[in-house]
């Protein structure tokens, strides 16, 4: 898995990740859980292992990398699409508890860590092909979604994120941003109350009733899922009972 020269940020031998100034630097080493590793390890001839980490924005990182924010998170959408289409469960006997996840690449190995779930939504782009909403995650644009099914929204009852359907093989489910799900705030509807999770969602001038369907899967575990303890609702979100509002839609985004 090959990155573009602008992003080669970290790379000392081999194809991704490995820190240093150049060929030939000696890749620091980093720990999860007591685990230790290399950045470009090979414990096999022919084989090199990466490891990178995901936070609840949606930004991927190689798990060693002191200072993550936007600037060092990986940014090149062919990059992002290549990782996450590949993405899987890490089942290859190496790492498994403490990197849940794999994106092979031939005999490279690309684990993978989160802070929430692997598939984090970012985005809201309209499918002109079907004249409806497509949800964009983890960074790559068009490349990177599913159709957007506002009636299966779910917000955690134990830590009161907002969550998607997505592709199956990474779990089923996947977090909505807190920027995201904050811009949708005045479309929830909270028939139960305001100390529980919403019952219906406006979008585009239909009032959905949300299905729950996800309520199994959230509550199957995950790697960053808390325990059970009081709702509290996203950054910016008010819990409590909201009216309809006269009209919620949002402007397509600007492509780059």
């Amino acid at each position: 898995m090959r990155l573009p020269p602008s992003l080669r940020f970290r790379l000392g031998s081999g194809t991704l990740g490995a820190a240093g100034a150049g060929p030939g630097a000696v890749p620091e080493v980093g720990a999860v859980a007591g685990a230790r590793y290399r950045q470009g390890q090979s414990p096999t001839p022919r084989t090199r292992e990466y490891f990178y980490y995901i936070d609840h924005q949606g930004q991927l990182f190689l798990d060693d990398t002191k200072v993550k924010n936007f600037i060092t998170c990986f940014k090149d959408v062919a990059f992002l699409a290549f990782f996450f289409k590949r993405l899987e469960p890490n089942r290859s006997g190496r790492y498994e508890a403490e990197f849940p996840f794999l994106s092979p690449c031939g005999r490279e190995r690309n684990f993978l860590r989160c802070e929430d779930r692997p598939i984090v939504f970012t985005q809201i782009l309209p499918d002109s092909g079907h004249h409806g909403w497509l949800l964009s995650y983890c960074g790559g644009g068009e490349r990177l979604a599913v159709p957007f099914q506002p009636e299966n929204l779910m917000m955690s009852p134990e830590n009161g994120r907002l969550y998607h359907p997505a592709p199956a093989k990474t779990g089923g489910v996947g977090l909505v941003r807190s920027a995201l799900a904050s811009e949708w705030s005045p479309g929830f509807q909270f028939g139960r109350g305001p100390e529980q999770p919403p019952t219906h969602f406006f979008w585009e001038g239909r009032r959905y009733r949300l299905t729950e369907e996800l309520l199994p899967l959230l509550r199957g575990g995950g790697e960053g899922e808390e325990p059970a303890g009081p709702v509290t609702p996203p950054a910016g979100m008010s819990w409590g009972p909201t009216p309809p509002p006269k009209k919620l839609s949002l402007s397509p985004p600007t492509l780059s």
